[in-house]
């Protein structure tokens, strides 16, 4: 069955499509126009090709008057019985094949009580029937669709296959799916790839993708029927195995909602007014592969040939603020001077041949998301940064029983240097810890990475068997991320900078990662003494192995909850320890709650308390504050405040990290010049002689967004 060429031949109620009387009167009004509701030959040739050899005889229930089946009969399928409930179609349909299709037959028949015998048939083509008959799930409707399977299976040999077009609505995909894999048939749901005929432009399109059950009889077993679901969510793909009627319901329902957003951008043109996220996935594993964002800039000046683009973003950069946050591709959507952007992440573990073949692989399934009104003629640029797919190189990957999966990963940069990475999988775009590769260390990578192109013509690898990279390959003097850099700058607060070298500086890190942020104060504090507290004793692991750290004797990493152990340290009796700076640089585990850093316990009233009894007079509690729910973020200030009567904080530009500096007295307050003088004065000191030092970083430019709450 196939679209009406008007409105007024399409029924007012759904029900209406199991009445014979409804398709009497639609036929004699339709005439002798073809109906290819459910797209044309053209449309599904190659599954039909797939599924139905020549010489085999097929079935065809509920023919209509689609010219599926006189297309089948001319390119050799000639074995083929045409049935109909419609008196007027069978009429029309004998006259019009009598003599150019002479061993067709078309038989007036209700295909729930069919007068063949038994296995009469190696195929059983229904293209859209179902659909009409299964119009709800009243008794009678179900009832009726009992004895139109039973006989559909009746009919066939024993490897026969009922192959079925629909649109694969959750009711009738549930009838079908269950009746046939109770009987221990298998079950196979492909996508159809619906292209556009000329001669059909007339037609209604749907905005639900077109499916094909393919389910084919096996011999019954006895006992237990086996089970098989497979999809194939590409007409070429390979299928994909799953494990339950309800995860077979589930992909389709996924391939059902991105063929609908499909369609409503393409009707959107380039004024969606949001953003846009889907996922690819393989056709063999079913894994995500590529991640797109689809970006709008309506106020680009339309253009002949700026209609859309898609940029590729090279691995490991995703996290980056420009390509992993919606502010940050609006810019490069608007920089870009398209008003379309399709922004394409590239997944790890993964593995890519190069530009060309990711453009060979995506064209077809990004074309489904141009707008509308681009000329079918034009193409589609592909842009990226530097022309290739950038490196990600797979150092180590594990699973801690408190973090979860994790990965650590060398990327390359913009600057071609290479920065090690720490990233937990259940984030899979946030990076926890970051360090930046020596240079020399970058060039053995490079060169190593160059060799294994060449074996394996891959620039996604895993390094897994690889011997771990040695930790003087880590860059100590760089800090990555910029948070740790204003909490670092945060330091100047303590007054005397010009002495804090020569100073015996006591600190508290809640919050290990990777690390840099505790490396960094004990190499280039030379007085400092450090407690680093970590929760998950594969964190202390990974620093160790993969980000250059190491304990000594002025820096101990203490396993345990921070909770628990400042717990501990408030309530000892006698002298307890205090503390020049307090560190909180901690995640949460819990994406429920709208502060991901720190978990909401550290930051309770009763807790800070006991934080502010661990600090010097003069000390300063620096906390790393990532918080979405505006109405919490408030709420956590005021606890703060009432703590810590001096409380500054600065914003990291491009992400949702602010630093919040706490001290004890409001009569400690810097005015902002003060402060950036005192800043400049500690960075002049740090950059002594012989001492290691990042001139990218500026500590007074920390400072100068600094605000006092």
């Amino acid at each position: 069955m196939a679209g009406a060429g008007s409105a007024g031949l399409l029924p007012k109620s759904s029900r209406d499509f199991g009445s014979a009387d409804y398709w009497e009167k639609f036929f004699q009004l339709r005439g002798k126009k073809a109906f290819e509701w459910y797209g044309s030959y053209l449309d599904l040739c190659g599954l039909l090709h797939k599924y139905i050899r020549p010489r085999e005889k097929v079935l065809v229930i509920g023919c209509g008057n689609s010219e599926l089946s006189e297309q089948l009969y001319d390119v050799g399928y000639q074995d083929i019985v045409n049935i109909d409930i419609s008196e007027v179609v069978i009429r029309q349909m004998k006259e019009r094949n009598a003599s150019r299709r002479p061993r067709m037959s078309f038989l007036k028949m209700d295909m729930t009580q069919m007068e063949f015998p038994d296995a009469s048939f190696q195929v059983v083509l229904d293209k859209g029937t179902l659909d009409a008959v299964l119009t709800g799930e009243e008794e009678e409707t179900l009832q009726l669709v009992d004895r139109m399977l039973a006989e559909v299976g009746r009919v066939l040999q024993v490897g026969g296959r009922y192959l079925c077009i629909s649109l694969a609505q959750a009711h009738i995909l549930k009838k079908a799916v269950g009746h046939f894999s109770r009987e221990g048939w298998m079950v196979r749901v492909h996508q159809v790839a619906r292209g556009r005929d000329p001669a059909l432009e007339a037609e209604p399109q749907f905005s639900l993708p077109v499916f094909a059950f393919i389910m084919t009889k096996f011999r019954p077993v006895p006992g237990a029927a086996p089970q098989i679901f497979e999809l194939c969510a590409q007409e070429q793909g390979q299928p994909v195995r799953l494990d339950s009627a309800e995860r077979l319901a589930a992909a389709v329902r996924e391939q059902q909602q991105h063929a609908w957003l499909c369609g409503q951008l393409r009707a959107a043109g380039a004024g969606l007014g949001r953003s846009v996220s889907l996922d690819l996935c393989s056709g063999h594993t079913g894994e995500p592969r590529y991640t797109l964002h689809v970006v709008d800039s309506p106020s680009v000046k339309p253009a002949r040939d700026n209609h859309c683009a898609i940029f590729i973003i090279p691995q490991g950069r995703e996290t980056e603020w420009l390509f992993g946050t919606e502010e940050g591709r609006k810019q490069l959507a608007a920089s870009a001077g398209f008003r379309r952007l399709i922004t394409v992440s590239l997944h790890r573990g993964q593995r890519y041949d190069g530009m060309d073949s990711i453009q060979a692989e995506l064209s077809a399934s990004v074309m489904e998301l141009v707008p509308a009104r681009m000329p079918s003629q034009q193409k589609v640029p592909f842009l990226s940064v530097g022309g290739d797919i950038g490196v990600r190189t797979i150092q180590h990957q594990a699973c801690s029983p408190l973090s979860g999966e994790y990965v650590i990963e060398d990327v390359q940069g913009d600057d071609r240097r290479f920065f090690r990475r720490l990233i937990f999988l259940s984030s899979r775009n946030v990076v926890q810890s970051e360090a930046r590769l020596l240079k020399d260390a970058s060039h053995r990578a490079q060169k190593k990475r160059k060799k294994e192109k060449k074996k394996q013509r891959s620039t996604t690898n895993a390094s897994e068997d690889l011997p771990p990279a040695p930790g003087q390959s880590i860059d100590k003097s760089y800090l990555c991320c910029e948070h740790h850099k204003a909490m670092i700058a945060g330091l100047t607060l303590l007054r005397n900078p010009e002495r804090l070298l020569d100073s015996p500086l006591a600190l508290l890190v809640v919050g290990l990662g990777g690390g840099s942020l505790p490396l960094f104060v004990h190499d280039h504090f030379p007085k400092s003494c450090l407690d680093a507290v970590e929760i998950d004793p594969s964190m202390l692991e990974v620093a160790t192995r993969w980000f250059g750290f190491s304990q000594s004797d002025r820096m101990r990493v203490h396993i345990a909850d921070g909770l628990d152990y400042i717990t501990s340290l408030a309530g000892a009796e006698g002298a307890r320890p205090a503390y020049d700076v307090v560190m909180f640089d901690v995640d949460s585990k819990d994406p429920a709650v709208g502060m991901s850093c720190p978990p909401p316990a550290f930051v309770e009233l009763s807790f800070l308390q006991k934080v502010r009894s661990l600090l010097t007079p003069e000390g300063v509690f620096i906390l790393n504050l990532v918080c979405r729910d505006s109405g919490l973020k408030e709420s956590v200030l005021a606890d703060l405040k009432a703590v810590f009567p001096l409380l500054y904080v600065r914003r990291i530009e491009g992400e949702v990290n602010e630093i919040l500096f706490c001290q004890l007295s409001p009569e400690q307050k810097l005015a902002t010049p003060e402060l950036l003088d005192m800043a400049q004065t500690l960075e002049r000191t740090l950059k002594r002689p012989g001492r290691g030092w990042d001139d990218s970083y500026v500590l007074s430019d920390m400072l100068k967004t600094v605000k006092i709450v």
